[in-house]
């Protein structure tokens, strides 16, 4: 009866033997590298009339481009290379060979083939597989990338301004920044200006809304998982947000609704900048940007003991709040006619308008989704309506009635332009009251030149003396 030695043993002698007259060339080097075998094709792809004179000689004086020592003296193979001989080139194969204890004991190569042109569909397949991970690494690292900048943060008005200014001092440091604002204010639209205004423009922004997972899964979602953590895990292991915002900034959506027990695992993340991956117990260190939001009150959650003081004081270094839209009416026509271009161009629809009736309507109502149901609305009477202009009766079909209680519609809606050179205005006579006149200071303040300063000074008729 055949036993499982001897069957291994048969396949080995086989699959020499095969090798051998299939390959257009074989040769067998003992441990000291010196040639002891060579099948009948060899020594005519190599030039050599007399077989028996290679047997005993070092295998660099018959093969001198030969690495068959390197397999020897590593024991590992080189299973695909391309090997010069003369003016020949040929695609070759190199395998260790083994005693029963593992001892290394000589090495055998094969030629695959003499032109290393047959190699060219195995070459292609290789390379559009090169081809396709640079691309899937591409859109990932896309994906990782802002998409808006503060010019995406509509609004001409004084509150709209001193916000983007305070974001853009910030975006010059790297201490954390805590964005507070009801739901729909453009909290993360805010986070990610400041991060591509930041010297950490070219790392990845990583965004988690701690609302939307649960809470079972918030710390492997933070720190990762270790391969082989628990049942179920992946074997190669999931890195965390952490590591994957490591030289970028990440933010924390909503963040008011984590847990005591995982704010004490984040405070100390953010205060050593190192963390382990759950399962494991190995410390990774990271350099990560954090920005915080939340619509919850967290100096309120503090005092009830809802949340970390110690970690609300780490996050609320720069302080940012977003306003609410209906503190903002002298944005609404700036925000309307932005949203409907973005909408008509999303819904493939002509460009529409508002009419001064529409932009009315829009001011009548209190807006407690802030730009979020603003864009809501705009869209739905888009698609419902037939004209080329949003009227009031458009904005009707899909609004909440009127409450008497709110203020009445506004007598007269200014134009884009008009709202604009207010906005200015108000804007330079805040700078120049501030500097007690001081023009210099008074550009540096709202971040433009001193010639640009005189300009606006001059075409817009402020009146530098009043302020």
């Amino acid at each position: 009866m055949t036993t499982p030695d001897d069957l291994r043993q048969l396949a080995s002698q086989s699959l020499l033997s095969h090798f051998a007259d299939l390959c257009e060339g074989a040769v067998i080097v003992d441990a000291l590298g010196n040639v002891v075998w060579m099948n009948d094709q060899y020594p005519g792809r190599l030039g050599i009339s007399d077989l028996a004179a290679t047997i005993g000689r070092p295998i660099e004086e018959v093969i001198p481009n030969s690495l068959m020592r390197q397999v020897i003296s590593t024991g590992r193979p080189i299973m695909l290379d391309i090997m010069d001989f003369g003016d020949e080139s040929f695609v070759v194969t190199r395998l260790p060979l083994r005693e029963a204890s593992g001892k290394v004991v000589g090495a055998v190569g094969f030629i695959l083939y003499d032109d290393p042109r047959h190699l060219a569909p195995v070459v292609s397949r290789y390379q559009r597989l090169r081809a396709d991970l640079a691309e899937a690494e591409r859109k990932l690292a896309d994906a990782r990338r802002t998409k808006y900048t503060f010019s995406s943060f509509v609004g001409a008005g004084a509150g709209c301004s001193e916000l983007k200014q305070a974001a853009r001092r910030a975006a010059r440091t790297s201490s954390s920044v805590l964005i507070l604002g009801e739901t729909g204010t453009g909290k993360e639209l805010l986070a990610q200006a400041i991060h591509a205004a930041s010297p950490r423009v070219n790392g990845p922004f990583v965004a988690v809304n701690i609302a939307a997972v649960p809470e079972t899964l918030l710390e492997a979602e933070f720190f990762g998982v270790a391969a082989g953590a628990y049942t179920g895990a992946d074997k190669r292991g999931r890195d965390g947000k952490f590591k994957l915002a490591d030289g970028g900034t990440l933010f924390l959506d909503e963040i008011g609704d984590m847990s005591l027990a995982l704010q004490a695992k984040l405070l100390r993340a953010l205060q050593e900048r190192e963390f382990e991956p759950v399962g494991s117990n190995k410390l990774l260190t990271v350099d990560v940007r954090i920005i915080a939001a939340t619509s919850r009150d967290l100096e309120q959650m503090v005092a009830d003991g809802q949340f970390r003081a110690d970690l609300y004081y780490r996050l609320n270094v720069i302080t940012l709040k977003t306003p609410p839209l209906r503190e903002r009416p002298e944005d609404m026509g700036l925000l309307a006619d932005y949203l409907i271009e973005q909408i008509c161009r999303l819904q493939g629809i002509p460009l529409h308008g508002i009419s001064t009736s529409g932009l009315n309507r829009l001011l009548q109502h209190d807006w407690p989704g802030n730009v979020r149901e603003l864009a809501n609305v705009l869209e739905r009477a888009l698609l419902m309506s037939d004209g080329d202009m949003l009227e009031s009766a458009d904005l009707d079909r899909v609004m909440p009635q009127v409450k008497a209680a709110l203020v009445p519609p506004l007598a007269k809606v200014l134009g884009i332009a008009e709202v604009v050179a207010q906005a200015e205005r108000q804007a330079i006579l805040a700078a120049l009251r501030s500097c007690a006149g001081n023009k210099v200071q008074a550009a540096r303040l709202l971040g433009i030149s001193r010639a640009a300063l005189y300009e606006k000074i001059a075409g817009l008729g402020v009146d530098a003396e009043a302020a």
